[in-house]
């Protein structure tokens, strides 16, 4: 009789066991967190090409944003159908100073026309990358020109085909076309506060400051203008590289006149 209870009791036990063990396994399971959901691949796409054009976006507003040469206003340091990168830090984060080439918006129609009055299917498409900064702005509206005078400025040239000098000192301007004079026309201006006083770099053949004060316009640029300082080259990737220190002509000028 004893020895016929014990295996019964084993039994018994084991069977005990087992729910316990089985309530054990559940209640581990209950702790292990489940998989993520998978986001759909065409969510996915969409919420990349989202974020990838806000970046895009922000980076064209704040930080850089590019351009393309039209004429030959600036040559030989640019050429026509270059495309260059505008870093708009510079002014606000950085300050403006004589020499730098900088992109400002038309002041008073300095430019006849507009591209995009009339677009071709090639600038609609240009317009619509230009808008997130994938794409040089086709619109023609902003120009390309290199800061000769700051606020306060005395600039001058004495006569045609004479030396440019800003504050009274005569500049040397290797940047400019050596074939050329440093002046078009003869003009003595002091550039009013908070405006700036320009000028390209092929000057017999740009329609700059200097120009249109000739022509009894007005040829000062507001500040407020500015879009940014123009830094690189980077198309075609044969002309790719910076834009120079063109500051280094105006080393010897003095604050004010």
């Amino acid at each position: 009789m004893n020895a016929s209870e014990e295996p019964r009791r084993a039994v018994s036990d084991s069977q005990d066991a087992a729910p316990e063990a089985d309530a054990s396994r559940r209640h581990r399971t209950a702790k292990r967190p489940g998989r993520r959901a998978r986001m759909p691949l065409w969510l996915d796409t969409a919420v990349t090409m989202v974020v990838a054009l806000l970046i895009a976006v922000l980076v064209k507003t704040f930080l850089i944003q590019p351009f393309y040469i039209p004429s030959a206003s600036m040559n030989p340091t640019l050429l026509e159908n270059d495309k260059i990168l505008v870093s708009k830090l510079t002014p606000g984060v950085f300050d403006l100073h004589r020499g730098d080439v900088i992109v400002f918006e038309d002041p008073d129609n300095w430019i006849p026309g507009d591209a995009t009055d009339d677009p071709t299917p090639r600038v609609r498409v240009m317009m619509v990358l230009s808008l997130v900064g994938l794409a040089p702005d086709p619109s023609q509206d902003h120009l390309v020109k290199r800061l000769i005078g700051l606020p306060g400025d005395h600039v001058a040239c004495e006569e045609q085909g004479g030396p440019l000098t800003v504050n009274g000192v005569e500049l040397d301007e290797p940047y400019t076309n050596q074939a050329a004079s440093p002046c078009q026309v003869a003009f003595d201006v002091t550039v009013p506060e908070d405006r700036v006083w320009v000028m390209g770099d092929n000057r017999h053949a740009s329609a700059d400051s200097a120009w249109h004060e000739s022509q009894g316009e007005n040829g000062f640029v507001p500040e407020s203008n500015i879009t940014g300082k123009a830094e690189v080259v980077f198309w075609p990737v044969s002309r790719w590289g910076g834009l120079g220190d063109g500051r280094d002509s105006f080393t010897d000028v003095p604050a004010q006149p």
